[in-house]
């Protein structure tokens, strides 16, 4: 009588990468698409109006939202609660990003009228920056699990960091790149009517145009290394951490001109953001645990800890915006109240 093989342990969440490449192409094409709608829609040099910049945050959540219940449908609950978790995540984060973008542009002098296009292609240069990153990554982990004990750890400490608010008023410093940049090509003093480069005198120059969207991508590559290891220990399928990601760069625009102006009442911003990293570095730390084979941990057998689920997450992340956000709004108005 033949005898059954053993059941093959199955680790929780759904498979990585298991999505069919016209599933990628397709997605790819509609993201160049909606940047390039975007792009030709702010051709002409204007600043952006409240309203203009409401009705584009909408617009962009919208879209989110319209994924979302596709990957519902077609994908099911556990897909679409990853996306809204790994989109909220990246969503929040990308508000205290708006800081150093804010820092960025003042460094440079950059006019309003040319500071919306200076955001969107800064953006696109993150996007592509960032799906490098996740491919990397995401190969990664699925050789090396044991790479989830490092992400937690990276996400424990930056949750400390951020809940200090350290560097939080340095002033911006150019990074190695722009810096080489500026030290090779010559560079022009003024915007030139937003174009990127020039010619003066029959030399061949780049305007700062240039250099502050050069600046903008590689900043939130740098702030990609906190969110990008979060929205892992939100879910492992890259499909649905690069579609999260890139929808949270594509109202990120909008959100600071909503924003502008605002940023400073979100007071215990910060406390919040910290708080949502240290609780996705400990659920990677007990993934870690509970699916590792590492010697030196439990005897080299898995250790029995309680694991946390993706809408569990989802309603913590959620509850923790909501919280700060009214507590910052409220004590910004008892603020002005005693003042006045």
């Amino acid at each position: 009588m033949p005898v059954a093989a053993p059941p093959v342990p199955v680790l929780p969440g759904p498979p990585l990468g298991d999505e069919p490449f016209w599933i990628w192409a397709v997605t790819l094409v509609g993201l160049l698409a909606v940047f390039a709608l975007d792009l030709w829609a702010g051709r002409r040099a204007h600043e952006i109006t409240m309203r203009e910049a409401g009705r584009g945050v909408a617009i962009y959540v919208g879209l989110a939202v319209l994924f979302a219940a596709a990957l519902l449908v077609f994908g099911g609950r556990h897909d679409a609660t990853a996306f809204i978790a790994g989109y909220v995540t990246e969503y929040s984060l990308s508000v205290d990003n708006l800081f150093v973008f804010l820092l960025i542009m003042t460094t440079f002098a950059v006019p309003r009228a040319f500071q919306h296009r200076v955001l969107l292609v800064g953006i696109l240069i993150a996007l592509v920056m960032r799906g490098g990153f996740i491919v990397a990554g995401a190969a990664v982990l699925s050789e090396f699990s044991w790479v989830f004990y490092l992400f937690g750890a990276f996400l424990l400490l930056t949750a400390v960091k951020v809940v200090r608010g350290e560097d939080e008023d340095a002033p911006y410093r150019e990074n190695l790149l722009v810096g080489g940049v500026r030290r090779v090509l010559p560079v022009t003093e003024d915007y030139d009517d937003g174009k990127l480069t020039v010619v003066r005198a029959g030399r061949r120059m780049v305007t700062p145009m240039l250099m502050v969207m050069i600046a903008i991508g590689l900043t939130d590559l740098l702030f990609a290394l906190d969110s990008i290891p979060a929205i892992f220990g939100l879910t492992k399928d890259a499909y649905i951490v690069f579609t999260a990601n890139a929808f949270a760069l594509l109202g990120l625009r909008q959100l600071y001109f909503l924003l502008d102006g605002l940023l400073s009442r979100l007071v215990y911003l910060q406390y919040g953001l910290g708080l949502i990293l240290g609780f996705i570095g400990m659920k990677l730390v007990l993934e870690a645990l509970h699916t590792n084979t590492l010697p030196f941990v439990n005897g080299g057998h898995p250790v029995p800890v309680p694991l946390i689920g993706i809408e569990v997450s989802l309603g913590f992340i959620v509850g923790v915006l909501a919280v700060t956000t009214i507590a910052s709004l409220l004590r910004t108005r008892l603020r002005r109240g005693a003042t006045l």
